[in-house]
């Protein structure tokens, strides 16, 4: 009962930060290769911020059950 009501704090905390201020994460592909020789390009993405919207869903999802189950 208790450990839902913290793991729904920590996920909506988790939440409004991915949505606040999405992280950045590189992406390496390989553009060109021709034997030995090879092209790569690296580029900068960053999180979609529905990722951030699910993780705070969730954590409202927990708080209310851990809510429920107090009362």
């Amino acid at each position: 009962m208790k450990a839902s009501l913290i793991a729904g704090l920590v996920l909506i905390a988790a939440g409004v930060f991915l949505i606040l201020r999405p992280p950045h994460y590189s992406s390496e592909q390989s553009v060109f290769k021709l034997g030995d020789l090879e092209a790569k390009m690296q580029q900068e993405r960053t999180l979609p911020g529905w990722v951030g919207g699910v993780v705070l869903g969730a954590g409202v999802v927990l708080l209310g059950a851990g809510l429920a189950k107090r009362t």
